[in-house]
């Protein structure tokens, strides 16, 4: 018995084929085209997007033709505040789909916050007022585009994060539907009520009959045969956004467990049980997932840049690729006083600065390139480090280990790093591919293949452990060497 999932990505759109056991048999992967019309603004081709999807399926199912029979379902999971609005009709975008690192809501934000809608947005969905979460950024597009704005009415458009929107081509549009995942972090949806909240919708002028059903995840979002490619079709069951998958695959399934996927940003999430609570420090409370009508929360510390700001130095700077990036960083012993502050689209937390920017700080004439390598790895170890201690202290942890996947945890040095400086055990899972797995998982829930949750905890899963070296005394003096530049760009 096999397993195929889907796993669209902010920079890419992969097939995976999993087995029984949730060993990766086979993937394929096609990266989209990233767009940045205006400074801030970033879009994809959703488009695109599919037809990179119908692509990658094609190929993986074509190299398994024998398996086709066998495959039991399709699983999907994605990159969670991506929107896209799309025809009813034909399922075809009508406008690029948003990304979460986009900042075109800013002013609509400002504007629901110095009106005092900052306590209720937070209060119901457990996120802060940012344009990083989708509602604003569907306020900007109905103002921007009044055809748009009257088909959204008349319900020949429809509103989607990608999951939605992948479910409706599958199913030839005939199921629109999300999970709570994924709903939970539009700014349109009650995480305590588990459903779509009407002031909310009128808060940010989103028609509520536009905004897809809402299911569990492990449940069944219709039947696909994937644009013709199968001959019998298949159930789709198991969709979760691409961070809760995570924490599902990484068997987060007590409260105090923790994990982080590093990827273009990186999630941290630390579950907290049934019971949600909310914040005023600019920790998230996530629906980490619902099952049999019941609910597990998280706390959640987002950083916003992440491997981004190596792809950063490859694409804006010329500088090598990431492994070749790695052995840059290695060449020296330090970054010799050298920061780089990866707010390129702001800063999530502990800082929440959406206005804040990038920079390069502690240059000297001894400085050179490899300096600000090592600064940028060193810059992804020192927000996870941040962000835990938020969490840690939020949910009255002093320690714990720290569950980790995603593709940049092929870098043993950022492993390390991140241990050393996290303070913390590392504990990375030997199957990078975590959220694809985790959404697998929750369709196999779905299909009666395990009893329980519990069920899941005892499967195997392979990692391996990164235990901090470095002196507690000689990562403080870094640690306040890295707030001190951290500061002194933020009040620039």
């Amino acid at each position: 018995m096999y397993f195929l999932a889907i796993d669209q990505s902010t920079s890419a759109t992969k097939a995976l084929l999993f087995d029984r056991n949730g060993v990766s048999v086979d993937r394929e992967s096609l990266e989209h085209r990233q767009h940045h019309p205006h400074p801030g603004w970033v879009e994809h081709d959703a488009e695109e997007i599919w037809q990179n999807t119908l692509e990658v399926l094609r190929k993986l199912l074509g190299r398994h033709a024998r398996k086709r029979r066998q495959i039991a379902s399709l699983s999907i999971t994605n990159q969670r505040e991506t929107v896209v609005v799309f025809d009813r009709a034909s399922g075809r975008p009508l406008a690029p789909a948003m990304v979460w690192q986009c900042r075109r809501g800013d002013p609509f934000c400002a504007a629901h916050r110095h009106s005092g809608a900052e306590s209720l947005v937070h209060r119901k969905t457990g996120l802060r007022l940012d344009a990083y979460f989708s509602g604003s950024k569907l306020q900007w597009l109905v103002w921007d585009n009044l055809d748009l704005r009257k088909k959204l009415a008349d319900g020949s458009a429809l509103i989607g994060t990608m999951d939605a929107y992948l479910i409706y081509r599958l199913t030839g549009g005939k199921v629109f539907a999300t999970d709570h995942t994924n709903a939970s972090r539009t700014l349109l949806f009650d995480i305590h009520a588990l459903q779509w909240d009407d002031t909310l919708c009128a808060l940010w002028d989103v028609p509520r009959h536009a905004l897809p059903e809402v299911r569990e995840s492990p449940d069944q979002f219709g039947e696909t045969t994937i644009d013709g490619m199968l001959s019998q079709p298949l159930p789709i069951r198991g969709v979760m956004g691409d961070s809760q998958a995570s924490l599902f695959a990484q068997r987060c399934f007590i409260p105090g467990s923790a994990k982080i996927t590093f990827g273009t940003g990186s999630s941290v999430l630390l579950n907290i049980g049934s019971v949600a609570r909310t914040l005023d420090n600019g920790i998230l409370t996530a629906l980490a997932w619902v099952h049999r009508g019941v609910p597990t929360y998280a706390f959640e510390g987002i950083i916003i840049s992440s491997a981004s700001t190596l792809t950063w130095l490859r694409d804006k700077l010329g500088m090598p690729d990431v492994l070749e990036l790695e052995q840059l960083a290695l060449s020296v012993a330090d970054s010799a006083g050298v920061h780089l502050i990866p707010a390129f689209n702001g800063l999530g937390l502990p800082h929440w600065r959406p206005d804040a920017r990038a920079a390069i700080t502690g240059l000297t004439p001894a400085s050179d390139r490899r300096h600000i390598a090592r600064a940028a790895f060193e810059s992804i170890a020192f927000q996870v480090r941040d962000v835990l201690d938020s969490l840690r202290r939020a949910a009255g942890l002093s320690s714990g280990a720290l569950h980790a996947d995603g593709g940049p945890t092929a870098s043993s040095f950022l492993m390390q790093l991140t241990a050393d400086l996290g303070c913390t055990e590392l504990r990375v899972s030997n199957m990078r591919d975590c959220s694809p797995l985790g959404a697998v998982l929750a369709g196999q829930l779905g299909l009666g293949l395990h009893e329980s949750i519990a069920d899941l905890a005892r499967m195997p899963h392979a990692e391996t452990i990164y235990a901090p070296h470095a002196t507690a005394e000689q990562i403080a003096a870094r640690h306040s060497a890295w707030s001190r530049a951290l500061h002194s760009v933020l009040a620039s």
